[in-house]
């Protein structure tokens, strides 16, 4: 299970890069691994506001549909339109194949580290 170390993780298994003031957002080694094979993902649109804390798309998956929560409050700037024809790159490369962008970054849900979020892990595990 991989946790990088220059990135920000949230309970809901989410990871966050920030560039240049915007929000990068995936999810992790541990959410594709629990979601087993990725089948169809429903994400927001070029323009869509986001809330901290709160679903912005859902990912399915051989086992179930889950939501998507985003760590930060903004304004998507850009959306992975690849995911939307090949959904399994989330399995093969969950740390490459980012959901979306978001700019004008407010709130932003309480993150954690590669170590607390390793260490969250695997009391769930």
């Amino acid at each position: 299970m991989l946790f990088p170390a220059e990135l920000k993780y949230t309970k809901s298994h989410e990871w966050v890069k920030m560039e240049d003031g915007v929000a990068v957002i995936g999810i992790s080694d541990f959410a594709q691994d629990a979601l087993g094979d990725v089948v169809f993902v429903n994400l927001p649109g070029e323009g869509d506001d986001t809330t901290a804390g709160e679903a912005f798309g859902d990912v399915e998956s051989v086992k179930a549909v889950s939501d998507l929560v985003c760590p930060v409050s903004g304004t998507v700037c850009a959306v992975n339109e690849e995911l939307l024809d090949e959904p399994e790159k989330l399995n093969k490369a969950p740390y490459e194949a980012w959901l979306i962008k978001v700019e004008n970054i407010g709130d932003t849900e309480e993150l954690l580290d590669a170590a607390a979020y390793e260490a969250f892990c695997a009391q769930e595990g």
